[in-house]
């Protein structure tokens, strides 16, 4: 399977998706948290390039094998933090929006809201945002995993 398209955006899209990880990324949350969310958002949304290139990411910021083979499972392993939890609870209420979920629930809300702050909320949210955006131009494109950013 090849990509679709070389290039799906400009300078102009480009500068504007870089202003904007200026700002999650300067939010004061943990970048390997931050990591922890693209990877779990790109799995459920079946983004190989994002799956791999979030892997390659997370490996720069540090992250170990183990923990990594276990973000698909993280409820059923012992290697998350409860903020961590927290946040990865909140990535996937967020990420799964189709007809009938119930989405972010006061619960899974006050959960993250325990463990940040609201800058840092903001940030983890546009973040979850950000990288669907990316998983379904990835998907529409026919994007080939190998890649890295």
């Amino acid at each position: 399977m090849e990509a679709r398209l070389k290039s799906t955006s400009g300078p102009e899209v480009t500068g504007a998706v870089q202003q904007l990880f200026k700002v999650v990324y300067g939010a004061g949350v943990d970048p390997l948290l931050l990591e922890l969310v693209h990877l779990r958002a790109s799995q459920i949304n079946s983004c190989a390039p994002c799956v791999y290139g979030g892997v390659h990411s997370a490996k720069k910021h540090g992250e170990t094998d183990e923990r990594l083979h276990s973000v698909v499972t993280w409820r059923e392993t012992p290697f998350f933090t409860e903020p961590e939890r927290a946040a990865l609870a909140l990535t996937e209420a967020a990420t799964r929006i189709e007809d009938g979920q119930p989405g972010v629930t006061d619960e899974i809300w006050a959960a993250a809201a325990g463990h940040f702050d609201e800058k840092q909320l903001s940030a983890i949210v546009l973040h979850i945002a950000l990288t669907g955006f990316f998983n379904r131009i990835n998907r529409a494109i026919r994007e080939q995993a190998g890649k890295t950013w």
